[in-house]
């Protein structure tokens, strides 16, 4: 993929979406917190990682529509290291940042059986994205549903029963020629989104509500990347923040502390 870039209002060429544009590393675009550091002596040249300032910006901002359009195997990983400010904020005591560790969490997955070809492969992406990230496949507990309209009642009663620290609902909805599509899609979303709040334990909405079947393959490892590998690392964020808030009494203790 090419992307355009402009500055000023003016074309300033091509970039590709492959290897990193313009010979910019990730390192090479600073985090607030690392440019807000003090340093020994004003700089005279103005630049930063050897850029000029409104370079800097430029770069950081391509960087950011790089990763974003880059194929899923491309894209750098969210990682402990790589999270910039945020890991920077984390050293003060009144910040709170969920660790990408899923050690010692326990998970639990709701997957609708509707639309299988669809679901299945999003479900390897969570059990990627967790094993990847310290949960053993077999440590895993696994429901299966009819469809996603029965979804939010399994994953509230999995949440309830203080067996978990998140929960991730995996299903596709792809729309017809009825109102169908937007009774399914409705219930899913209020009723996974009720079962989360009613039991305190995050439950991760990863259903793929699409016009095209293409589009749901797309987002379950096509060229969109695989939704489900992301709820697998937004329910850990979100459990270990939950935890981190808890210990400190600053959360109402629930299944993840």
């Amino acid at each position: 993929m090419v992307l355009e870039l402009y500055r000023g209002g003016a074309h300033s060429g091509l970039i590709s979406a492959g290897p990193l544009p313009m010979n910019i590393s990730a390192a090479a675009v600073a985090s607030p917190c690392t440019a807000a550091a003090p340093t020994s002596a004003p700089s005279t040249s103005g630049r930063q990682h050897g850029l000029p300032a409104r370079e800097l910006s430029i770069a950081s901002r391509v960087l950011g529509t790089w990763r974003a359009a880059a194929p899923r195997h491309a894209r750098p990983q969210p990682t402990e290291s790589s999270r910039g400010s945020l890991q920077c904020r984390a050293a003060q005591a009144n910040v709170h940042i969920g660790s990408l560790s899923s050690n010692g969490l326990r998970i639990g997955v709701v997957v609708a059986r509707f639309n299988e070809l669809v679901t299945k492969p999003l479900l390897e992406g969570v059990l990627e994205g967790l094993e990847r990230h310290g949960t053993a496949r077999e440590e895993v507990q696994v429901a299966w549903v009819p469809g996603s309209f029965e979804m939010p009642v399994v994953a509230k009663a999995m949440a309830k029963s203080s067996s978990f620290d998140a929960v991730i609902t995996v299903g596709a909805v792809v729309r017809g020629a009825t109102a169908h599509f937007d009774a399914v899609v409705s219930a899913a979303t209020s009723g996974v989104l009720s079962a989360g709040l009613d039991s305190g334990v995050p439950v991760i909405f990863c259903v793929m509500t699409t016009d095209t079947m293409e589009q749901a393959m797309d987002r379950a490892g096509g060229k969109a990347g695989n939704k489900g590998y992301e709820a697998a690392l937004t329910a850990i964020e979100t459990a270990n923040v939950l935890k981190s808030l808890a210990q400190k009494g600053l959360a109402a203790p629930g299944n993840n502390t």
